[in-house]
């Protein structure tokens, strides 16, 4: 069995606007509230190689990968999977942006399966996936929002 997610958002705010702030990794920290730092690994091209770790949980884990992620501002995707998988036997991300008359959606896909040895099942992180995916598409579309109107007035 595999889990899957489907989310998305509309930001008003331009394109341009939504690509730059969500592909700046090194400032992810300060975007998504679940991420403690970023450590970049390595840049090639279109494709960065990155360290996430996270704020710790409820029980005071903390939770760190690595993943590989690659962009293609000419098709408004990015494609990530996780390098060091942890809990999961894989996880596969899908950003996926469109432009449309009152701003920008922004669309997250998750395709994942869980470990046998893992704390919890597909459906589990799925509904987690799900509802942490709401929260996060909700902040990072205030903060966009908020930096666009502060553009205009500039």
């Amino acid at each position: 069995m595999a889990g899957h997610t489907d989310n998305e958002v509309m930001i008003k705010a331009p394109f341009d606007l939504v690509w730059n702030m969500t592909n700046d990794l090194e400032n992810w920290p300060q975007l998504f509230s679940e991420y403690a730092s970023v450590e970049v690994l390595q840049r090639t091209g279109d494709t960065t190689t990155f360290r996430l770790t996270m704020h710790p949980d409820e029980d005071g884990k903390v939770w760190s990968w690595v993943s590989e992620r690659e962009t293609a501002r000419d098709v408004r995707t990015v494609w990530a999977r996780r390098v060091e998988p942890g809990p999961f036997a894989y996880m596969n991300i899908r950003w996926e942006y469109e432009e449309e008359s009152e701003g920008t959606r922004m669309r997250w896909t998750q395709d994942f399966e869980m470990r046998p040895d893992a704390p919890v099942d597909d459906p589990t992180m799925t509904d987690h996936i799900n509802r942490n995916s709401r929260i996060q598409m909700d902040l990072i579309r205030d903060k966009i929002e908020q930096r666009a109107r502060e553009t205009v007035r500039a």
